[in-house]
């Protein structure tokens, strides 16, 4: 077994109620060779108390100096964590009581790895079981059901035909990828375009067939608020339309037809235009329709330069 504990950081923004839930998951974990830190990017009061309220020695607090943004917080918990491994667990999820445990039995069989990931559950505002269309297509991306090692083009490939990785179970090796790993660029797509630049380096990272997360689903997380801008999808898009041209320079060649033909983000909009043509959103679902058109003539566009 691993001996060095893990570090699980949250990168926290606002929910008090939901910050509270997180740390006691952390709490409840079988393996209690932990150590906690909430590094506070937000405008709420009473983020130190609620921390300080737990009286653990393991549990630290940080309030930055400054308003971070997401992607700067997500580094600055990946700067202040006292360990080598650290996962960044969304202040709004829950960590199943397995979750420690699982990853140090991981680093332990997969010493030279980079990051670890693990299957996850959806959860609702009150924390029960929920169901996700969208994470329910997922699981049926991974290329086996087994452990999966994930490296150089093939792994890259295998994620730009959906990324079916759960970005907040991924638990990273910070001295190994460093403590910059996340870009201001993007809101939505930082945990892709992380993994394409750990797999273009040489690295590995190992998911393993375990759900020892529980990820919640609600009307005011950042996913949702990006989804229904198209936010997400614009983002989705330039990421691809990025990673097709990068890996056609390096030679990879099916990797970025795979990246530029983006065909799980564009179901994935023909589903959320279905869903608003039924739900009566006429002016949404033409937007989306309007969107995924400009997708297929850019794709063609680039595709004819390529011949």
């Amino acid at each position: 077994m691993h001996t060095e504990p893990i570090t699980l950081a949250i990168p926290f923004y606002k929910g008090l109620p939901y910050l509270r839930l997180a740390i006691e998951s952390v709490r409840n974990q079988t393996d209690s060779s932990w150590k906690l830190i909430i590094c506070d990017d937000g405008p709420e009061l009473g983020v130190s108390e609620l921390v300080n309220s737990f009286a653990d020695p393991r549990i630290f607090y940080s309030k930055n100096p400054r308003n971070l943004g997401m992607a700067g917080n997500w580094n600055r918990c990946l700067e202040l964590a006292p360990t080598d491994w650290v996962t960044l667990l969304h202040g709004d999820d829950e960590l199943l009581p397995n979750y420690v445990a699982i990853i140090r039995q991981a680093i332990s069989h997969y010493p030279q790895a980079a990051a670890f990931f693990t299957e996850a559950q959806i959860i609702d505002e009150q924390s029960k079981r929920a169901f996700s269309f969208v994470d329910y297509i997922k699981k049926f991306l991974k290329p086996n059901k087994g452990e999966l090692i994930l490296e150089g083009a093939s792994g890259l490939e295998a994620l730009m035909h959906g990324n079916f990785i759960m970005c907040p179970t991924v638990c990273y090796h910070k001295k190994r990828l460093g403590t910059d790993l996340f870009s201001a660029r993007w809101k939505m797509v930082l945990d892709l375009d992380c993994y394409r630049q750990i797999l273009m380096q040489g690295f590995k990272i190992v998911g393993l067939p375990v759900v020892a997360y529980a990820y919640r689903r609600h009307l005011a997380n950042a996913t949702t608020e990006y989804t229904a801008s198209l936010l997400r999808f614009q983002e989705e898009v330039a990421l691809h339309n990025e990673i097709a041209q990068q890996c056609a320079a390096w030679g990879w060649r099916a990797v970025a037809r795979v990246a530029v033909h983006k065909r799980m983000i564009l179901l994935h909009i023909l589903y959320r235009f279905t869903f608003d043509l039924l739900n009566g959103r006429w002016g949404a679902a033409q937007t989306k329709i309007r969107f995924l058109a400009e997708i297929l003539k850019e794709n063609r566009k680039i595709l004819s330069e390529w011949r």
